[in-house]
């Protein structure tokens, strides 16, 4: 059985993760999607929170199956027996940091291949950071995260408050 790993903070999940995680799915027997914290970011939802949105929304897909860490990417590929990363870009700026931690992934652990998928055209300018950004001004952001998705992150914003109040 050929397995993959998507790793991600999913800090909303949006439609642009949904887009890679059904193509990467097509790609292997098994998508163990990988729900990570990322110290340099600030998460809107816990992890529990997280797993529990991605669980969701990935819940019709065959082979998917949604998992914590908190490792290094390649012991947490090593340890579901993935034989490939799965990783989505959106432009040049995402290619320069995905290529260069593709590289220091090739050099923890070369028996793990990298796998780039292109963001859908409509989908490539929708990142969770603006996603919440858009949020927490209180814009819409219907269009690119799923509609149960929409609820949690408004009501998450109720509860900490709109910036520009």
């Amino acid at each position: 059985m050929r397995t993959g790993v998507y790793p991600g903070t999913f800090d909303p999940i949006t439609l642009g993760h949904m887009d890679i995680i059904r193509r990467g799915a097509k790609l292997v027997d098994k998508l163990v999607i990988g729900v990570t914290t990322n110290a340099s970011k600030s998460p809107m939802f816990t992890v529990e929170e997280r797993l529990a949105m991605v669980r969701r929304e990935t819940a019709d897909l065959p082979g998917v199956e949604v998992v914590a860490f908190d490792s290094l990417l390649m012991d947490f590929a090593e340890s579901m027996g993935a034989a490939i990363i799965v990783r989505g870009l959106r432009a040049v700026a995402d290619f320069e940091y995905e290529y260069q931690m593709a590289g220091m992934n090739q050099q923890l652990n070369n028996r793990v291949e990298t796998v780039f998928l292109m963001a859908d055209v409509a989908l490539q300018p929708i990142a969770s950071r603006l996603v919440k950004e858009i949020a927490l001004y209180g814009g819409a952001i219907d269009r690119f995260v799923p509609k149960r998705v929409v609820q949690e992150v408004v009501a998450r914003v109720e509860k900490i408050g709109k910036k520009g109040s």
